[in-house]
Parts: structure tokens; sequence; C-alpha cells
């Protein structure tokens, strides 16, 4: 693996994962949030909690970018990384979200687009770092 493009696209996919989601879940969404304040934490709260989710998206964008450069089998990265990144977003819905749904007192609509938006929050990140992440090369081929 490449090391030194491992660590950019992580932090590129960690840039764009934080921004995509304080657009699309922090303001297109917020209305919809507006019903459960009492499932959900307020501004305020959510802020005293923030290096937690800050510290946990990186490992796991870091996760996300190993795993990319794991299975990356050539050609275009952007392809490639939003193939892979729209995986993982089905996996995101269906699991996190989904379970969501089942143990929150949400609505139906509110998590269909929670899911609508992770698929493309986390086909966006697998985006970015697959235009980042190049293999290493050497004589012959690539490693």
């Amino acid at each position: 693996m490449n090391m030194k493009r491992l660590v950019l696209a992580s932090v590129i996919g960690w840039v764009t994962y934080f921004i995509y989601g304080g657009v699309v879940f922090g303001k297109m969404l917020a209305p919809d949030y507006r019903p459960y304040t009492n499932v959900y934490r307020s501004m305020e709260q959510m802020q005293q909690h923030m290096a937690v989710g800050m510290l946990c998206s990186i490992a796991a964008i870091i996760v996300f970018a190993v795993m990319y450069a794991k299975g990356y089998e050539g050609g275009s990265g952007a392809a490639e990384g939003a193939r892979f990144g729209l995986l993982i977003g089905i996996f995101a819905a269906c699991t996190h979200i989904a379970d969501n749904y089942v143990v929150l007192q949400i609505g139906g609509i509110l998590a269909a687009r929670m899911a609508v938006a992770s698929l493309g929050e986390w086909t966006l990140v697998g985006l970015m770092i697959g235009l980042l992440y190049r293999p290493r090369q050497i004589k012959g081929g690539v490693v």
C-alpha cells in the first residue's frame, strides 16, 4: 500500500464526510429531525460529544481507505472508489440506519431520507478516496 496516499486519501475523505454531513444531515434534513427532540440530542449537547464523533469518524474513514486500498483492482480510481463507497453506503443504511429506525422512535420518512443521504455521503467519500489513492508503482507492475 502507498501509505502517503492512504493518509492523504483518509484526510480528504474525512473532510468530505464532515462537509457533506454538515450540509445534508445538519442543514437539509434538520426539519426532519425536529419532531424527534425526545430522541436526539440538542445542538449544544451534540457539541459536548463532538470529539468522540470526530475521532470515531476518522478511524472509520482510515479503515475505509485501507479496505479500498486492499481491494483496489486497477482502472479508474474515481469509478472504483464510487462503487466501493456505494457498497459501504448500502452497508451503513442497512445496518446503522435501519437499526436506528427499529430501536429509536423515528418515522419512516426520516429513516428513508437518512438512508438516501448515507448512500450519497459514502459514495462521495469513496469517490474522493478513489481519486487520491494510488498504489505504489514498482518496476514491472504495481504493489
